[in-house]
């Protein structure tokens, strides 16, 4: 299976630039979710990579052997798009060994290889069928299995869940992440659905207007994001704009209208602007604001999520907080303009740098 390294990859369409300094190492039988709104340049990354567009800079080496200006054919690429690309009129039998026929394999050994793919996928009993006669994600995993039929050491998928109802799309990625798995392939899966992103990957690359923003393993990513635009695009937080005040032996405190916050942080210095982010499963709702990092508000917005009761409480002069509240803990029994206090704890708070533009424009998906 290969090892993938791109190295200083640009690409522009005319004065836009899609892409700009991609430098991304992805390792044999890795599987790497890339996310990022919508014109990140995500698609594009791969198209790069699959030949499909050829880049204006940089080089794509397989197993450190430069294939930038290689044809798709050489490449050994699985490609499987969000709008299948079956033939419709083709049985599936006919579609999965489409790759091994136009290459010239003998019939027995393709026939062999088609049949594992089909037990593997469980789709075997309906080799016969066409693809408009099975479900949409039947259709994917058949996609996945021509590509592989096609001798693929390296999947490429762009969206392939997208156009898939959600309890489906649900089943179906982590199917695929399985197979995938068991035959030690190297994927490379782009998507804007950050729950599939979190739930799959073995790293998370996050992308913004054509560069890597950063990545990392999905918790640690999740848990200790470095920068302002992860921790707001990967999962959701609250972000609250202060001042350090002071150093401690722990961290240093940040001072946020009036309240002041205990943060773990020791890399900020005294008088320094900063951002605070917490996510909203962090935040407790407590009976009284004696302890340390408790603040009080008032509930303007309460909703039922499902699993969770989503509470948005305003602060310290005007600011909104929200607040998930799992229902597994209990009924808080709160209700429409009732005063509240919110716990902080100090090892969730992220502190970051304010940035140099405003926090508004770094937050910005645009």
């Amino acid at each position: 299976m290969p090892d993938l390294r791109i190295a200083g990859l640009a690409k522009r369409f005319g004065a836009f630039s899609a892409l700009e300094n991609i430098n991304l190492h992805i390792r044999d039988k890795e599987y790497v979710g890339i996310i990022g709104p919508s014109g990140c340049g995500k698609s594009t990354l791969i198209k790069c990579i699959a030949g499909i567009f050829t880049p204006d800079e940089g080089e794509v080496f397989f197993d450190k052997k430069p294939v930038t200006n290689a044809p798709i054919q050489r490449r050994r690429i699985g490609y499987v798009f969000q709008e299948l690309t079956l033939f419709p009129h083709m049985r599936i039998l006919e579609n999965v060994s489409y790759g091994p026929r136009v290459q010239g394999r003998r019939p027995e050994d393709s026939r062999a290889l088609v049949a594992e793919l089909l037990n593997l996928i469980k789709l075997a009993d309906r080799s016969d069928s066409f693809p408009s006669e099975l479900s949409g994600g039947a259709q994917q995993k058949v996609a996945v299995s021509r590509a592989l039929a096609s001798g693929s050491t390296l999947l490429l998928f762009d969206e392939p869940f997208g156009a898939l109802d959600a309890k489906v799309r649900t089943e179906l990625r982590y199917e695929i992440k399985e197979m995938t798995s068991d035959l030690g392939l190297t994927v490379l899966h782009v998507t804007h659905d950050q729950e599939e992103v979190m739930s799959i990957s073995d790293r998370i690359v996050v992308m913004k207007k054509g560069r890597i923003v950063e990545e990392g393993p999905p918790l640690e990513l999740y848990l200790h994001p470095k920068e302002v635009f992860t921790a707001n695009f990967l999962g959701e937080a609250n972000f609250l704009e202060g001042r350090v005040v002071q150093r401690t032996a722990t961290g240093c405190v940040v001072e946020i209208a009036g309240s002041k916050l205990q943060t773990s942080d020791r890399t900020r210095k005294v008088e320094e602007e900063v951002v605070v982010a917490i996510r909203p499963e962090f935040i407790s709702i407590v009976q009284d604001c004696k302890g340390q990092n408790c603040v009080t508000g008032v509930a303007r917005e309460i909703r039922f999520m499902g699993n969770s009761v989503r509470y948005d409480v305003e602060v310290m002069n005007g600011r909104m907080v929200h607040v998930q509240h799992p229902i597994c803990f209990g009924d808080l029994d709160i209700q429409l303009q009732d005063k509240v206090a919110l716990q902080m704890a100090a090892r969730y708070l992220m502190v970051y740098p304010q940035p140099k533009e405003g926090l508004e424009m770094e937050l910005q998906l645009e």
